[in-house]
C-alpha cells in the first residue's frame, strides 16, 4: 500500500519545525528518520496533510555532558548511540540497548526522539528511558517545557505532545561508579518487537531505584515499591518470589505464562545489574 498525498517540507532550524507544526492546525507531523511514521504513512494509518522533515536540524542532533545529566538530541540515531559516536554516551548503558533495536538499517535511520513519539509500547526507548528517570524537553510556540519520561506515555501509540509540540532534547542521568543497570526483553525472533521486557536501574550515589516493567500493551509500568526494597535489602529482597509477587500485581489481568515471561525479563535484567538473589533466596 502507498501512502496517502501529503506535503513535505524540510526544515534546519527548530523553531522552523515548531512554526509548521503550529500552522498546520494538528494535521502537521514531525518525521526524522521515518522509520516509526513511514509504515505508518504506508498503512494510512496516520494521514497528515503535511509532513515537516527534522532529521537535518543540526541543534536536534548533538550530545552533550551538563551537571551529571547527558543532552540527547532528538534526532540522533539509534545506531550513533551503538557505535559510540558520541562521547558523553561511550560509557553509557544507553549504548547497549541501541545495540538491540530491530536490525541495523533501522538503526542507521530511527531517532530517539522519533521512537518516543511514536509510542509503541513495545519499542525500547520508552521502558528504557523510563527506568532511567529521563526528562524530555519539547518545544511549542508557547516556549519549551519539561516532561519526566515515565509520564510522557498515556496509553500505546499516544502520548502528552500536544499537536504543536517537537520532542527537541533527552535528558538522562550520566553513568556514576554506582550505577547498576540491566535490561531484557522477549521476542520471537531477533528484530522484533518485544512481547515483554524490563529494565532496572540502581544508583546509591543519586538515590534512584528503577524497575520498570515494557511491552504491557501501554505505558511503561514503574515497579517502584519492589525497586525501593531492593535498594534498601540488597539481592535478598530479590527472590523470584518478590518478584512475580510484583509483576502479578501490575499485570493482574495476563495470565500465569505472561506473568512468567515478565517475571523472568525482570529477573534477567537484575542479573544483569548483580542483584538477583534467585529462587533458592526466594522469601
Amino acid at each position: 500500500m502507498k501512502a496517502a498525498k501529503f506535503g513535505y517540507t524540510r526544515v534546519l532550524e527548530v523553531n522552523e519545525a515548531i512554526a509548521a507544526l503550529a500552522a498546520g492546525g494538528g494535521a502537521t507531523k514531525a518525521m526524522s528518520g521515518s522509520q516509526s511514521l513511514g509504515p505508518m504513512l504506508n498503512l494510512r494509518l496516520a494521514r497528515p496533510a503535511q509532513v515537516v522533515d527534522v532529521a537535518h536540524i543540526p541543534g536536534l542532533r548533538t550530545v552533550s555532558r551538563k551537571a551529571g545529566w547527558v543532552e540527547i538530541g532528538a534526532a540522533v540515531t539509534h545506531a550513533e548511540i551503538e557505535d559510540g559516536v558520541h562521547p558523553p554516551l561511550a560509557q553509557h548503558p544507553m549504548r547497549q540497548v541501541a545495540r538491540g533495536i530491530a536490525y541495523r538499517a533501522i538503526r542507521t535511520r530511527g531517532t530517539v526522539g522519533g521512537s518516543l513519539a511514536h509510542a509503541d509500547p513495545a519499542a525500547d526507548w520508552v521502558v528504557t528511558l523510563a527506568a532511567l528517570g529521563a526528562r524530555l524537553v519539547v518545544g511549542s510556540p508557547r516556549g519549551e517545557r519539561t516532561i519526566e519520561a515515565d509520564a510522557f506515555m498515556l496509553g500505546a501509540y499516544t502520548t502528552v505532545l500536544a499537536s504543536d509540540e517537537l520532542i527537541v532534547s533527552i535528558a538522562v542521568p550520566a553513568e556514576t561508579p554506582a550505577t547498576r543497570w540491566g535490561y531484557h526483553k522477549v521476542c520471537r525472533k531477533p528484530g522484533e518487537f518485544a512481547e515483554a521486557s524490563a529494565a532496572v536501574y540502581f544508583d546509591a550515589s543519586r538515590q534512584r531505584a528503577r524497575i520498570v516493567l515494557g511491552a504491557a500493551d501501554g505505558p511503561p509500568l514503574l515497579l517502584q515499591a519492589l525497586a525501593d526494597e531492593i535498594a534498601r535489602r540488597g539481592a535478598p529482597a530479590a527472590g523470584r518470589a518478590s518478584l512475580q509477587s510484583a509483576v502479578q500485581a501490575a499485570l493482574p489481568e495476563r495470565d500465569a505464562i505472561d506473568q512468567k515471561r515478565f517475571t523472568a525479563c525482570v529477573e534477567r535484567a537484575l542479573e544483569h545489574a548483580g542483584v538477583f538473589a534467585g529462587p533458592e533466596q526466594a522469601e
